[in-house]
């Protein structure tokens, strides 16, 4: 091969080879533009921080539903009414009522076998049993509630949050 060849060859070589490396280090460059910054929206990766912010988003999107309608309540817990109970009257609560029996000897009602939810004991109290005194009583259905004792002197003061009738 001549000198000529030679030298031809030599710069075909070193112009592809430029070529190739240029190419290489563009689409580095590319990919080290286009891969996200760790922690961000885009990243496949999340960080612990991102992840708390969008689950506090669905939470307080959540309870907008909820303030706005789609619970059964105002938003606002209804209050505690003091209710007197006569001798001979019968204090009947309405579903989901709650009561508390302050003073007087309290015999629980029933319009069906079922009895009254005590939420302070963790028990049911049977239809014609007595309340305790400072317990936090569940009405889970219509048709139930508390009557004085007939055989007491005096009739009871309550504590009565959600519906009620008094007869």
């Amino acid at each position: 091969m001549n000198k000529m060849n030679k030298k031809i060859l030599l710069i075909s070589c070193l112009v592809v080879f430029v070529l190739a490396g240029t190419f290489y280090f563009k689409s580095v460059a590319e990919a080290d533009v286009n891969e996200s910054t760790p922690g961000l929206a885009d990243d496949p990766i999340v960080t612990k921080s991102y992840v708390d912010k969008k689950v506090a988003e669905l939470v307080a999107a959540e309870l907008e539903k909820i303030g706005a309608g789609g619970g059964q309540g105002t938003g606002t817990m209804a209050q505690l009414e003091v209710v007197n109970v006569a001798l001979g009257q019968k204090l009947t609560i309405a579903a989901g009522g709650e009561l508390i029996v302050r003073t007087g000897k309290a015999i629980a009602f029933s319009s069906d076998t079922n009895g009254l939810s005590d939420m302070t004991d963790g028990l049911d109290i049977k239809p014609g049993a007595v309340v305790g005194n400072n317990h936090l009583i569940l009405f889970p259905r219509d048709g139930r509630g508390v009557h004085p004792d007939p055989k007491g002197k005096v009739g009871l003061t309550v504590l009565v949050r959600g519906g009620y009738t008094l007869k």
